[in-house]
């Protein structure tokens, strides 16, 4: 497999710059070595990497038995570790198989999901929205005992903990968007729902196709809170880049009232979350790169608006 690496695309080297500095340099400078000791220990074959590759190498691979499989080298900080244990917890229920994994070097290898397309293929949106709501309720469930998976309120605490340095009152990201993600969650949380262990990171592109059922989650990410936290990514991905700002918001109400009615959740729930998980997106952008964060504050000053105001 070791010619696969030729193939990787050069955002995956400045992704690993930008979140790790030196050190992502060295993760991706060692990947051949990792690749190449990975198909020898698990006798694999190999093809070139997936495109488009931005945080982690995957790869498609075949074993020795004939098995399709999937070759993901990552790096080996506490997300990695968290893919992991969730990969363990799910078991295969509504997500894609943990086959065999080393932590030191930050592998998964992953059974191969067929024929693997993502649900970016499903143009209608209401089915879209079915389909995902499916796949949620098989992957949610009570945290469980000997994990420690983060809470949603770490996400919250640790944006507001590293604000300072990146959100300027003189700066293009408008701090008061900021400080309204965090009085929508501290009102969501003066009325608690019930948590569970979420995906943490469900859209459409990591919900695939496959034969053992007919859609599967990849790449969780996994963390405890309720259940509207977990729709926010749907909304916001797999937007029609050419609709007018009218037509945006009537693609995201009719998601919002399909996830609603499917998942038996308040609407005003929802929108609230989005608000609040689309300003936690922005930021992460803002923090990790320095851009990409405006398209996730759209969605924030969408789902902000009185929810019946221009979006049927």
């Amino acid at each position: 497999m070791v010619h696969s690496i030729l193939g990787i695309s050069a955002s995956l080297r400045q992704t690993a710059i930008d979140l790790y500095g030196d050190e992502g340099v060295a993760w991706f400078d060692r990947l051949p070595d990792v690749v190449a000791e990975c198909a020898r220990r698990w006798a694999l074959g190999g093809d070139a990497p997936f495109p488009n590759l931005t945080y982690n190498y995957a790869a498609p691979a075949v074993r020795a038995d004939g098995a399709a499989v999937v070759l993901k080298v990552c790096f080996p900080d506490g997300g990695f570790h968290n893919e992991v244990d969730a990969l363990q917890v799910f078991a295969g229920r509504g997500a894609v198989q943990l086959l065999a994994v080393d932590r030191d070097f930050g592998v998964l290898l992953l059974e191969r999901l067929v024929p693997g397309a993502p649900l970016t293929t499903i143009s209608d949106n209401q089915q879209a929205m079915t389909i995902a709501a499916r796949v949620m309720r098989q992957l949610w469930r009570p945290e469980p005992e000997g994990y420690l998976f983060p809470p949603v309120a770490d996400w919250l605490t640790g944006m507001a903990e590293r604000a300072a340095g990146y959100v300027q009152p003189a700066g293009p990201f408008p701090a008061e968007w900021l400080d309204r993600a965090l009085a929508t969650f501290a009102e969501l949380s003066a009325s608690p729902v019930e948590s569970v262990l979420l995906h943490g990171d469900l859209h459409q592109g990591n919900i695939l196709s496959a034969e053992r059922e007919p859609w599967l989650a990849i790449d969780p990410k996994c963390v405890v809170g309720e259940p509207a936290c977990e729709t926010e990514p749907l909304l916001r991905n797999a937007l029609p880049h050419r609709l007018d700002t009218a037509a945006i918001r009537r693609v995201i109400a009719r998601r919002v009232d399909c996830l609603a009615d499917e998942l038996e959740i308040d609407r005003d729930r929802i929108r609230a979350w989005g608000v609040v998980r689309a300003i936690l997106s922005a930021f992460w952008s803002l923090e990790d790169h320095g851009r990409g964060w405006e398209r996730a504050l759209s969605l924030a000053r969408v789902l902000a608006e009185p929810a019946g105001r221009g979006v049927r």
